[in-house]
């Protein structure tokens, strides 16, 4: 099914069976947002709202609600992406299996994106204020767009569209100082495509010019979030997995337009111009805060006929967006090895905000006659990923050698944490980078982007077994509750943290009670947590915990901690302390007013009645 809009998506998925329609009277104001999230989380389809106040467009959200359902939504290109990818990673494949791509996109030119003068997304005008004002969580800034297709011309070859940067950066609607109908908040973050081309620009003195479009082809969307190889435009792979090229409005002195889009705001981001953008409920589960971002000055507003508004809300994952990451890992995994030297696999931790947790495995081929084994050449690979794009954005990487767990499933993250644990010497085999750069989204640092990174490498046989029960451990005063998370990790339930660094309460105080010959050093992780109950519930709720609530330079101890030649490590536990601090920011949290609303609407019955 070639889509050229949404509706076009719409009456797909309604004929394969993945929509409901809700013609209920709805608010964009938080109550969409807590339908899609009770829809997700049920598994359910996409949901068509034709029925939102305060705006004449319809809504569409869940068009990704499942891997299945994204695998429907291009089942007629995906295998000719699949081969694409092939050839990117090795053309000789092209000499080799001739009759497998003969008719791959790369054999032909409907790829390569067309210029247009015109095309349906600027049948119609509109401002800023008519659009549909969808504002996910209680303490948002207002509302935002959070499917948009952000297109910046490249300031040096402003007329080539080989040349356009495709990225999904949220943009916030209105609130904070933003001039009604006149402005945008733009945020984008670091290790972005559009940061080239507003660097270029202001080098240049001139304003930059952006495109911001929403809806048309789905591949558009993945095209937007897709990490894709040096060299390869978003737009190229986007024709290839929408089974068509991709139409460009061209005109001088503005980006350009997608032209299939179902809405189009055309503008430009003046030199260094920032305005106060945020708060924003976002993937890792909490509140990203109010920071100065980029200002889009709007000149127009177009949209098609029938224009319908796709959107997606973010949150403590698993959301909809976990989806792009499942279809991005199943498109693009086997592109890693061939990046990276010695890799076998990598996998972000969706559980735990994506980028605060990574896993690997390489090889470990250095001195293979050697006997008592060390981590060598998985420490240039593990260099190698955090200095490779988005992936040099993990927090925490633990990487394995795959001669030792020949037959682990990198995607199995319990079984990929006791092997981990099984081998690791906490001794040696910890490595820090400090004052280093974070996600901008991680709050667990020591600003916005600001924080440190921990590799944790383990060669060689199993050195410990992981006891599966906790009973009679002892724990310092204050300390209470160790629950078991996974074998050989321990959840344990802390005094609140103060701040207060010589507060009894501290993670080196918990470690100083011990010696490295207690039986608490049975296990080799001890997370410390406000609620051993909640962490230890269940794996996600461990992951989640751990990893969005530590900085690994400061939140990391260890019982019988040592620095030896500048290398810290511990001969007993390692600690971290996950507990919330001061600076972090909030979690998520529903409108319990908004959730009553949506109660009572399931109450009444109706073809959405039964995800809600």
């Amino acid at each position: 099914m070639k889509h050229r809009c949404t509706a076009d998506v719409v009456e797909d998925l309604r004929s394969g069976g993945h929509l409901v329609v809700c013609d209920e009277l709805v608010d964009g104001h938080l109550e969409i947002a807590e339908i899609q999230r009770r829809v997700f989380s049920r598994g359910g389809p996409a949901v068509l709202f034709s029925n939102v106040k305060e705006t004449r467009f319809p809504c569409v959200s869940n068009l990704f609600g499942s891997l299945e359902q994204a695998r429907y939504l291009f089942r007629d290109t995906l295998e000719d992406v699949r081969r694409m990818i092939e050839l990117k990673i090795d053309p000789q494949e092209l000499i080799r299996r001739p009759w497998r791509y003969w008719k791959s996109p790369l054999s032909g030119f409907h790829t390569i994106p067309k210029k247009t003068s015109r095309g349906p997304v600027i049948a119609n005008e509109c401002r800023l204020s008519d659009l549909p004002k969808v504002q996910s969580w209680p303490d948002d800034g207002g509302p935002f767009i959070t499917l948009p297709q952000v297109l910046s011309a490249d300031p040096d070859h402003p007329n080539s569209l080989m040349h356009v940067n495709l990225g999904m950066y949220r943009v916030q609607l209105q609130g904070n100082s933003y001039l009604t109908d006149q402005e945008v908040g733009l945020h984008y973050q670091i290790h972005r495509g559009i940061g080239v081309h507003h660097q270029r620009a202001m080098e240049l003195e001139l304003p930059l010019n952006v495109t911001i479009t929403v809806g048309g082809s789905p591949a558009m969307t993945l095209g937007a979030v897709m990490p894709l190889p040096e060299g390869l435009s978003e737009l190229i792979f986007a024709g290839a997995l929408s089974g068509r090229r991709i139409r460009m409005i061209v005109s001088p002195n503005r980006a350009p337009i997608y032209a299939d889009a179902d809405f189009a705001i055309s503008g430009t981001i003046v030199q260094s111009e920032t305005k106060p953008e945020g708060p924003f409920g976002d993937h890792l589960g909490y509140y990203s805060l109010q920071h100065d971002f980029p200002v889009m000055r709007v000149k127009k507003v177009w949209h098609r006929k029938n224009a319908i508004w796709p959107f997606t809300v973010v949150g403590r994952p698993p959301q909809e967006d976990t989806t792009f990451g499942e279809l991005i890992h199943e498109l693009t995994g086997p592109i890693i090895p061939t990046v990276i030297p010695g890799i076998k696999g990598v996998h972000a931790v969706d559980a735990a905000g994506v980028h605060p947790l990574l896993l690997a495995i390489g090889s470990e081929r250095y001195m293979p006659f050697a006997k008592t084994p060390s981590p060598a050449e998985l420490l240039t690979q593990a260099n190698a990923i955090l200095g490779n794009g988005q992936l040099s954005l993990a927090k925490y990487l633990m990487i394995l050698n795959h001669g030792d767990v020949p037959q682990l499933n990198i995607e199995d993250i319990n079984a990929f944490v006791v092997a981990l644990l099984e081998r690791i010497d906490w001794r040696r085999d910890l490595h820090f980078q400090t004052r280093t750069t974070i996600d901008t989204l991680d709050y667990s640092g020591d600003g916005m982007n600001q924080g440190s990174k921990v590799v944790m490498a383990a060669v060689g046989p199993r050195r410990r077994e992981l006891p599966v029960a906790c009973e009679h451990l002892r724990l310092p005063e204050g300390f209470k509750d160790a629950r078991l998370v996974l074998p050989g990790v321990l959840a344990v339930t802390a005094p609140k943290w103060t701040g207060n660094t010589n507060d009894a309460s501290s993670a080196r105080q918990f470690c100083a009670a011990f010696t490295d010959t207690d039986p608490i050093n049975q296990f080799p992780w001890i997370t410390l947590v406000e609620d051993a109950s909640f962490a230890a519930a269940n794996l996600n709720n461990w992951l989640w915990t751990t990893f969005t609530r530590s900085n690994p330079a400061v939140d990391i101890d260890g019982i019988g901690a040592s620095t030896v030649a500048r290398h810290w490590g511990c001969r007993g536990s390692l600690v971290v302390d996950a507990r919330p601090k001061s600076h972090h920011a909030p979690p998520l949290i529903e409108d319990p007013d908004v959730s009553r609303k949506v109660d009572a609407l399931a109450s009444r019955g109706g073809a959405i009645s039964r995800w809600i």
